[in-house]
């Protein structure tokens, strides 16, 4: 099939190896950082923390974050570019949700004399709320929908990505305190360009299951 969305999935794999010499440049970071912002999630929620690692010091301390388990990833926090951990609220409440509809007021999408209307939909993370005020279950899942909006933008911007559930949640709260504010992250990703001869993925045949056992069209 000869389709640029699929060309851009067909070249797209996770990165073993990164050059550390490669960085992605500011104006493509513009672009993944705002085509994160327009994630789609449930009712609009929102409810996650975008931390960019960036620096040689915030690279060092997530580094120590690997000092326990999963120290296969460890090698990517200073070779790649750029690594982003995808947090979540793990207690999404209706002040939390106030915020974007007190947003979709500003942009005009809600009027002001409907604001407490626009609360009916909270009923769905009620729903997803057990009797501790637990939400985890639900907004973690809407960070994979950011993460699966942020890896196609990659690939169309030719830039390389590694997903990393092999990550510490523990010591990352701990090393990240201030700036998760409450928020847990589960799910990293390293973005950077490939290093040529070390990384031996990138040759490798992309391998799917056929669509017919995997879809099917009523």
């Amino acid at each position: 099939m000869k389709h640029q969305i699929i060309a851009d999935l067909e070249q797209r794999y996770t990165a073993k190896r990164y050059d550390s010499n490669k960085r992605v440049p500011q104006e493509q970071l513009n672009v993944i950082y705002e085509a994160i912002r327009l994630s789609a999630s449930s009712i609009n929620s929102q409810p996650w923390k975008f931390i960019v690692i960036e620096s040689d010091e915030a690279k060092e301390r997530m580094h120590r974050t690997f000092r326990n388990k999963h120290q296969f990833n460890q090698p990517h926090i200073k070779a790649a570019s750029h690594i982003i951990l995808f947090a979540y609220n793990p207690n999404y409440t209706r002040e939390d949700y106030a915020k974007v509809v007190d947003k979709g007021i500003a942009d005009g999408r809600v009027s002001p004399e409907n604001r407490e209307q626009a609360f009916g939909s909270f009923a769905f993370a009620e729903l997803n709320t057990n009797e501790l005020g637990d939400t985890s279950s639900w907004t973690k899942a809407q960070t994979y929908l950011a993460l699966g909006n942020t890896l196609h933008v990659l690939a169309r911007l030719g830039i390389d990505s590694t997903t990393m559930e092999g990550v510490d949640s523990e010591l990352i709260s701990e090393e990240f305190s201030r700036e998760l504010d409450g928020y847990q992250c589960d799910v990293a990703l390293a973005m950077g360009y490939h290093h040529q001869e070390e990384d031996y993925n990138v040759n490798l045949p992309k391998s799917r299951l056929e669509l017919d056992s995997v879809l099917t069209v009523l």
